[in-house]
């Protein structure tokens, strides 16, 4: 059974990103150990800081993944700053990191009508510099991602179909 590492891009309960995060790992609970990386405890990268637990910790997580899923909402064009102070915390060394080679999928969820394109398409450049293996596949994303949420799971059909059939094609792949 794959181990996978939930990555959600967002510090709200109630987001969009947790919503996601929460429905695709119920929906593959019995294909995976699912495990929900918890990055709004991380400090604010430094490369001063050394030995910091919480640090250790989430990059032990991402090392013991099999694979890792990263899902962003998309803030001002881009990936939220908590998301991309977790992967700098994981990204060192530079070109040795834990996600050198480590298999990843992004899905992007926004209020707005593009679904977080452009925060994808930045996180996915950002994990190419890092050489994680970024899963090829069509975008997963979630426009209108606040108003298909009810009772903190993610309620849309057609959406949630096409991100667990890629989830799997995913987990095939590991």
């Amino acid at each position: 059974m794959p181990k996978l590492l939930f990555i959600p891009g967002s510090l709200r309960a109630a987001s969009s990103a947790r919503a996601t995060v929460r429905t695709l790992a119920a929906a593959i609970a019995t294909e995976a150990e699912v495990t929900v990386a918890e990055i709004g405890t991380l400090p604010h990268y430094n490369a001063d800081l050394k030995d910091d637990p919480t640090v250790a910790a989430f990059i032990r997580q991402v090392g013991d993944a099999d694979g890792v899923v990263l899902v962003t909402p998309e803030y001002n064009y881009s990936v939220p700053g908590v998301l991309k102070n977790a992967i700098d915390w994981a990204s060192r060394p530079a070109f040795a990191s834990v996600f050198k080679d480590k298999p990843c999928l992004v899905v992007s969820v926004s209020g707005g009508a593009l679904g977080g394109v452009r925060a994808q398409g930045h996180l996915k450049y950002v994990l190419n510099g890092m050489l994680a293996k970024v899963h090829p596949s069509r975008e997963i994303v979630v426009p209108s991602a606040n108003d298909k949420v009810r009772d903190g799971k993610l309620e849309d059909e057609a959406i949630v179909g096409f991100a667990l059939q890629t989830l799997r094609e995913f987990m095939a792949g590991l």
